[in-house]
């Protein structure tokens, strides 16, 4: 007798090199139309839009409609953490291609994970914030009491994000630097708050992540150790909250 969930039908939707294209695509974030996705995927839009239309059909996918036009994204976190999950196990295996894989050093640097920092930076954050107590158990991550406070000096207000329906802090393993960044709502609300503060920039083009001139002096300063060996945060920057520009 066969039980559990029917897993051939959706490793027969990912493994098109088209559609893989297109998932992938969707791996920023970002939504975008059955034409962008085609151009992608170097697809007709015709060809792209009945893999859409199986893809939706399996819930891999979501389509958000504005008068004529269809915008697609990721069905859910569930989705992009399977995509993710892959695309370690295709790197770590020798099947990357030189357009997307981490080997590029912008991507190996800083980039999305579908909502949350991945890369160099997205690691080296995660594992700063372990250290000084921000957070605490890095296989089973926890807010602390010192977190709470920092993230409430970046603008991130973790009490209304811990009421989310959805994970709220996990980690995430990295597939360039095989170790872990922070995922969950309060990863997504960091980056987000990352960006609006002006420290990093999104690209329209890739999942890569630039970080800005202001960027590189904040990062420098949560990643900074002193010489007792403890990373510094809030409080070395004059009493003022994280995200203030002086």
């Amino acid at each position: 007798m066969k039980e559990g969930p029917n897993i051939a039908r959706i490793a027969a939707l990912l493994g098109d090199r088209a559609r893989a294209d297109a998932l992938t695509a969707l791996m920023r974030d970002q939504a975008l139309t059955a034409t962008e996705l085609a151009a992608i995927a170097g697809v007709t839009k015709q060809t792209m839009s009945a893999h859409l239309s199986k893809l939706l059909d399996a819930g891999l996918v979501e389509v958000d409609r504005q008068g004529r036009h269809r915008y697609f994204r990721l069905g859910n976190e569930d989705v992009a953490r399977l995509l993710e999950s892959l695309m370690g196990v295709a790197f770590r295996t020798g099947a990357s291609r030189l357009i997307s894989s981490p080997r590029d050093p912008a991507l190996q640097r800083a980039r999305s994970c579908y909502d949350h920092l991945a890369g160099d930076m997205g690691v080296l954050v995660y594992e700063a914030l372990l250290r000084d107590g921000v957070l605490e158990n890095p296989q089973a991550p926890r807010l602390t009491e010192k977190g709470i406070h920092w993230f409430a000096g970046i603008g991130v207000d973790t009490a209304a994000l811990a009421q989310q329906h959805r994970s709220f802090c996990r980690p995430c393993m990295d597939w360039s630097a095989r170790r872990h960044h922070l995922a969950g709502s309060l990863g997504t609300a960091m980056l987000s708050r990352f960006c609006n503060l002006g420290w990093v920039s999104r690209s329209n083009k890739s999942r890569a992540i630039r970080i800005t001139q202001l960027g590189e002096r904040k990062f420098q300063a949560i990643l900074a150790v002193r010489a007792e060996g403890r990373p510094h945060y809030s409080e070395d920057f004059g009493g003022e909250p994280v995200g203030k520009t002086k």
